[in-house]
């Protein structure tokens, strides 16, 4: 589901590759069932819903788009494992629903490389004689960091699942892939800021205008929960103790600036506010969803 916002002078939208189905362990890491389960009630199976928003952005600089989700290229096999379903075009659907074409996106940005972020940054080429990826955003400049780049190129056994050669080689083929380092001004207001943890150098995204901010926070802290609990670290951060950090800081930001909080994988808290608490803390969500099960999975 779309929905658009106004930062400022800075028109937003938030959209979604579509709703998929993860371990529960993965998101809650260490923390006992009996704790998480009251945030999130698994299937029977262990399975909680996880989202895979994207951030479009209206900037003087042109449209850019943060992060592309799954996309399309997933197999069969992998989209039932993850319930996915068939429906194809899911973040070019929410594009073409705010108004915009492929074609009109002038910067993707990658928070990072994982698939489920950068997946959706190539597809099949329909006319080729074998499946060759091309360019989803064929005018765009794509934007990745060096070391994100460096850890996807060459894997180690706990990160080759998710580090997909076909989502980002066909981009350095073509020249269209500029690699960074550290923080980046892209356009008027829309900066990023490193945010180790999750990943060695993924990216947050600040939206600033006229007094207001926007965080977009990846999974430096992809559920409200893991920003309002710090000890609460996902167990696919490679970087734990880092990570508590990370969210620290991003947490002390973010109450200073007021800022919209955008949770990209939490199915039903979309965006929310810090707001001080006796234990610390607290978010007050401001869009919510549903949260969506089948129990066949």
């Amino acid at each position: 589901m779309a929905y658009t916002l106004q930062v400022g002078a800075i028109r937003c939208h938030i959209l979604s590759d579509g709703l998929h189905y993860v371990d529960g362990g993965g998101f809650f890491g260490l923390i006992p069932r009996v704790m998480w389960e009251q945030v999130i009630e698994p299937t029977p199976t262990n399975l909680v819903p996880c989202d895979s928003r994207a951030l479009l952005i209206e900037s003087d600089a042109g449209l850019i788009l943060v992060d592309v989700g799954n996309g399309d290229k997933l197999p069969a096999k992998a989209r039932e494992r993850i319930g996915l379903g068939e429906r194809n075009l899911r973040l070019v659907g929410e594009i073409a629903r705010v108004g915009y074409k492929p074609e009109d996106i002038g910067i993707v940005l990658f928070t990072h490389f994982h698939g489920d972020h950068i997946g959706g940054a190539t597809r099949w080429a329909e006319d080729a004689g074998e499946r060759a990826p091309i360019p989803t955003f064929p005018r765009a400049r794509y934007i990745g960091n060096r070391i994100e780049l460096a850890d996807a190129s060459f894997p180690n056994e706990r990160t080759a699942a998710t580090y997909i050669a076909d989502n980002f080689r066909p981009l350095l083929d073509r020249n269209m892939l500029e690699i960074v380092d550290g923080p980046q001004r892209l356009a008027a207001g829309v900066r990023t800021d490193i945010a180790p943890g999750h990943t060695h150098s993924i990216q947050v995204v600040w939206v600033e205008s006229q007094g207001e901010s926007l965080l977009f926070l990846g999974d430096a802290a992809s559920w409200a929960v893991h920003l309002q609990r710090l000890a609460w670290v996902p167990s696919f951060d490679i970087l734990p103790m880092q990570s508590i950090e990370t969210k620290r800081r991003l947490r002390h930001e973010a109450l200073e600036k007021n800022a919209l909080l955008v949770f990209q994988h939490d199915p039903q808290v979309v965006t929310g506010r810090l707001q001080p608490g006796k234990r610390g803390p607290e978010i007050e969500p401001i869009l919510t969803e549903p949260a969506h099960f089948d129990a066949s999975l």
